[in-house]
């Protein structure tokens, strides 16, 4: 005979003269066996709202087995998925644990299991989804490891729970991460989401509630409200993915918002002014002859420039008036008289006639001289 059934059946046979008969009758329907020492399992049902405290005055409730049953929850169920599914990948793993220690799937195995009715609290309302139930499970877990050590909290897990409450092949095909279903959603057709908290409050027993609602392209989906902003964003992911299933108009209105914001984005964007100084006044060694040469070139380029233009317009004025062999470059004059030009005229000169007046301004000079 096993040793744990041989230790269960002694426990047994004593029950009926033990002062919290009922309590370990309860206990055993929900575990599997009679406990050992009933003050885990006393901590373990007692909630924070009971304000009890110990003889040094500090607070007594089932938070710390709570934070031990966690942990104990996701070695021994990542344990047990592992085994049960060989080959599957890690990620397929880790979300079946996640839903099988899931906030509702404890809260549920609470109520199935009358771990509710046990509770040790100070009137707090049940019947709204406050997490009592799902927190005294892993509180539980917590004092079974306590009392009986890791392979007894295997054996209730496994033959108690997974073989008798849950089937654990449906739960891992089966997809209730809403919100995350959503968000991969809207990923894969590249829909901006978002989720905004609408409003908290608190209901008829002091419970805090949270409301909040999906936005897909700024346009509205469902509300959902929650005792957590995950179990509001869950609820309002769930009635948003039947709506897009079942409202056309809702999901055309969805991606014409989609349009109309990438339309946008895709609007060709005016080019900035530079901010870079220009450096084509600064001069390195051995360029500044190429420089002078550069700028005086340019410089004598425009103003001949302008010149020629000023000379082909007065030539076309002349030209118009029919005294183009007459024409002069007197009117080129300046207001101060800078230039002497008498002596140009239009009129052809020889050789000869250049160097016999060249020798009389020479030799005239000299003769005054």
């Amino acid at each position: 005979m096993n040793v744990f059934v041989f230790r269960d059946l002694i426990e047994t046979i004593r029950l009926p003269f033990r002062k919290d008969k009922e309590l370990y009758l309860s206990l055993r329907n929900i575990i599997g066996f009679v406990p050992r020492d009933i003050s885990h399992y006393k901590m373990a049902l007692m909630h924070k709202s009971v304000m009890h405290r110990n003889k040094k005055g500090k607070p007594v409730n089932n938070e710390r087995l709570e934070f031990l049953g966690d942990a104990i929850l996701d070695a021994a169920v990542g344990d047990i998925v592992y085994h049960h599914f060989p080959g599957k990948r890690e990620g397929f793993l880790t979300n079946t644990r996640s839903k099988l220690v899931s906030r509702e799937t404890l809260n549920r195995l609470a109520v199935e299991m009358g771990i509710n009715k046990l509770i040790l609290s100070s009137g707090h309302s049940m019947s709204h989804n406050s997490y009592m139930g799902g927190n005294a499970f892993e509180a539980l877990v917590g004092a079974i490891y306590l009392d009986c050590g890791y392979d007894a909290c295997m054996r209730f897990l496994n033959k108690r729970i997974l073989s008798q409450m849950i089937n654990i092949d449906k739960v891992a095909y089966k997809e209730v991460n809403f919100k995350s279903k959503l968000i991969e959603w809207t990923q894969r057709n590249k829909v901006k989401m978002e989720f905004r908290e609408i409003s908290t409050g608190r209901d008829q027993s002091g419970s805090p509630t949270f409301t909040y609602q999906v936005f897909m392209e700024g346009v509205a989906g469902c509300e959902g409200q929650g005792f957590s902003k995950k179990e509001s964003q869950q609820k309002a992911s769930k009635d948003t993915l039947n709506k897009l299933k079942r409202e056309p108009q809702f999901i055309d209105a969805v991606f014409a918002a989609k349009g109309k914001r990438t339309k946008m984005e895709e609007e060709p964007v005016q080019a900035l002014p530079d901010t870079c100084e220009s450096s084509a006044f600064i001069v390195t060694d051995g360029t500044q002859a190429v420089a002078d040469e550069k700028h005086e070139t340019a410089f004598r380029e425009r103003v001949f420039t302008e010149r020629e233009s000023a000379v082909d317009e007065r030539r076309a004025a002349v030209s118009e008036m029919g005294d183009a062999e007459n024409y002069s470059m007197a009117g080129t004059e300046n207001a101060d008289n800078e230039f002497d030009l008498s002596d140009i005229s239009a009129k052809a000169q020889s050789r000869e006639d250049i160097i016999a007046a060249a020798e009389k301004e020479a030799f005239g000079s000299s003769h005054e001289a």
